[in-house]
């Protein structure tokens, strides 16, 4: 783990130069999908693993601020730049999933999108947002999850095991991501399943799930 003020040991120079280039032809399908992820949110935002920024955009207005955190070196400049074009106001800096520069309870709602998969330890990360979020402020989440049909499943597994997370920047495909997060001590309000038809995303990195959970007052 990197120490205070040092960069993040994230370095997936191949993979964040086609992701960058390839995100804006991904957005046909996941456009609308940001959007109803982002939908409603106001006050302070944190964004995990913001990737290229292609969140950014679809922030509301009503959104006071965006502290998004990627620990890839080329993402990070890519959104960065896109920060600069944001309807409402993002910094974007260094930092790990699990280890989040924010204080306890300093944010109205934080966002994970496309992210828990590539996270070393998914308990770890979803405690780390679960801290920095206020009591009774939300979770939003879109990610790809494991398959419901058994051979699915188990390609997936297959797949995590050999070249999935070397190809892909570390993804894992076979996470069951909404066990985990109300694992963290999220309650989920909501959740939809989506499928490559839905986002144009392809197997393995589908399903996807789409939702909304919070931190109990109190919790």
């Amino acid at each position: 783990m990197s120490g205070p003020g040092s960069p993040s040991p994230v370095r997936h120079p191949i993979f964040a130069r086609f992701y960058a280039r390839m995100s804006p032809l991904m957005e046909h399908g996941l456009a609308r999908y940001r959007t109803r992820l982002l939908h409603g949110l106001s006050g302070r935002v944190l964004e995990v693993g913001a990737g290229a920024g292609a969140n950014f955009d679809h922030y509301p207005a009503e959104v006071t601020g965006v502290l998004a955190v990627e620990p890839e070196a080329h993402l990070r400049r890519v959104a960065t730049a896109a920060a600069r074009r944001a309807p409402v106001p993002v910094e974007v800096v260094d930092g790990l999933a699990d280890r989040l520069p924010a204080g306890d309870g300093s944010c109205d709602a934080v966002v994970a999108c496309l992210v828990l998969c590539t996270v070393p330890d998914p308990a770890t990360a979803l405690a780390e947002l679960f801290r920095v979020v206020r009591p009774g402020g939300q979770l939003r989440f879109f990610e790809h999850v494991r398959a419901d049909e058994a051979a699915r499943r188990r390609m997936q597994r297959l797949a995590d095991a050999t070249v999935w997370p070397i190809v892909s920047g570390g993804c894992h495909a076979s996470r069951d991501t909404a066990a985990a997060i109300a694992d963290a001590g999220f309650v989920i309000d909501d959740i939809a399943m989506l499928q490559r038809s839905d986002t144009g995303m392809p197997f393995p990195a589908t399903p996807q799930i789409l939702g909304t959970a919070h931190r109990p007052v109190g919790g």
